[in-house]
């Protein structure tokens, strides 16, 4: 029985040093593995090939114009500005004419800027308030405005005290009453001198005016010229 025993134990040594040397073997080969493991030289891999990044543009105002047209914080940027044209000025009243005064190849409209206005004579080439005459003679007038020539008949600018009242024909003619006896008038002296004022250096003659032409009063001199429709008369300033 010890025999027995004394063998087992022997088996059992023999194993644990078997065993131990087989670990010292394996940590002796790992050992020199490593060893020849960190003497190794691994050679660098060459570097990649370095491939030059393009320059980049230098930025221009007209590569933002997109961005600038459909800019979503406003909504009313539009490329196309809209000019609005100012609206044409309208034309005022045209002046009110009170006659035309025809001395020879001299014509002298009769007008003023505005009814209620003062008139005054005006000869072609004078502004008569936004108006420029241009022409005169008996039948119309012509104006020039912003150089718009207009041109209008005398009796249509006359002023409305200067036209003729439209006379109702009568339903039926009644006998005229017979009429009372008109007390006599006793004509008073005439009116001498200059008159109305036609133009800065020029006044009309007054009704009845026996003065004899040639005349020189209150610096005007009176004229009197023959026309085919009979005399004319005006007095000027002495020069």
């Amino acid at each position: 029985m010890k025999g027995r025993l004394l063998l087992l134990n022997v088996l059992l040594l023999a194993l644990l040093l078997a065993a131990g040397w087989r670990l010292r073997t394996k940590w002796d080969e790992s050992r020199r593995r490593e060893a020849a493991i960190a003497r190794r030289q691994v050679k660098p891999a060459p570097a990649p090939p370095v491939v030059p990044v393009p320059a980049g543009q230098p930025a221009t105002a007209a590569a933002y114009a997109e961005v600038a047209e459909k800019m979503l914080f406003a909504r009313d940027r539009n490329p196309t500005v809209v000019i609005e044209a100012a609206p044409p000025p309208v034309m005022p009243p045209l002046p009110v004419a009170h006659g035309v005064l025809a001395l020879g190849d001299v014509r002298t409209a009769i007008l003023s800027e505005k009814p209620g206005a003062p008139h005054r004579g005006y000869r072609p080439g004078e502004m008569v308030g936004a108006f420029k005459l241009v022409a005169v003679n008996p039948q119309e007038l012509t104006f020039d405005w912003n150089g718009e020539i207009i041109v209008r008949k005398l009796d249509e600018l006359l002023s409305k005290e200067m036209r003729s009242p439209v006379v109702e024909p009568a339903a039926a003619a009644a006998p005229a009453p017979a009429e009372a006896p008109k007390p006599a008038v006793v004509a008073g002296p005439a009116a001498q001198g200059p008159g109305a004022e036609l133009t800065a250096e020029m006044r009309a003659c007054q009704p009845g005016d026996t003065t004899p032409p040639g005349t020189v009063l209150n610096g005007m001199k009176k004229i009197v010229t023959k026309t085919p429709f009979g005399e004319a008369c005006r007095w000027e300033a002495v020069k």
